[in-house]
């Protein structure tokens, strides 16, 4: 495909296929269906657990950090961010939403893998049930640099509004989390949805894992 075609078309993939399949074309857009089907079968996955786990750090409303009694899957935390797909759905424009996500996600993962080479460097005696070679992290961190850079140098604006987006949680980390002598009555309320939403969803706080939290000792080091 030509420079212009690639501009001109709706759907790349799919004139893609009518270029290079033929009569076989109608493979593309279903195999594009399957792909995004699975892409967001897994952020349905991954997107609650952030949650989860910010609320089992303290962050967020304690009960997002618990799951369902039998099926042990957290429940209030899949319906938050259902409940804000769909709001912010509603009040906004689809594609610069996905740029606006894109960008936040992208700079989310690459200060993750920083942290992970961090936590690497400043505490390695921590359990780690996956192990890889630090030089897949600090590869994935010298792309990751590179792409950001563009991103940057192309869509500005775009990117901006994401730094911007990220940084209106900085004021409800502070009254949220940093603001420990809150009165009494946001204690009592939080007290009331966490009692009522263990109710309507049936779910408890889960019972901690001591390997999470136990640093490894001497004696069960492995050497890799």
């Amino acid at each position: 495909m030509t420079p212009e075609e690639l501009l001109a078309s709706n759907a790349v993939a799919v004139t893609f296929g009518e270029k290079l399949l033929g009569v076989f074309s109608w493979v593309m857009p279903i195999s594009v269906a399957l792909s995004t089907f699975g892409g967001i079968n897994g952020y349905l996955f991954t997107s609650s657990r952030l949650c989860f786990s910010g609320a089992r750090e303290g962050h967020l409303p304690y009960l997002l950090a618990m799951i369902h009694l039998k099926n042990c899957t957290p429940i209030p935390a899949l319906l938050v961010c259902c409940g804000a797909t769909i709001v912010i759905l509603c009040i906004g424009e689809t594609h610069n939403l996905i740029n606006y996500v894109s960008f936040i996600n992208f700079l989310s993962y690459g200060v993750t893998i920083a942290g992970l080479l961090y936590y690497r460097w400043k505490r390695p005696n921590l359990l780690r049930p996956i192990k890889v070679s630090v030089l897949v992290p600090i590869s994935y961190l010298a792309f990751w640099a590179v792409l950001l850079g563009f991103s940057l140098y192309s869509e500005p604006v775009v990117c901006g509004m994401g730094i911007v987006i990220m940084l209106t949680g900085v004021p409800v980390y502070f009254v949220g989390v940093h603001w420990k002598n809150k009165p009494r009555c946001v204690y009592r309320v939080v007290e009331c949805v966490t009692y009522v939403g263990q109710k309507l969803c049936f779910v408890v706080f889960p019972q901690e894992d001591l390997s999470e939290i136990t640093p490894l000792t001497s004696s069960d080091k492995h050497i890799d």
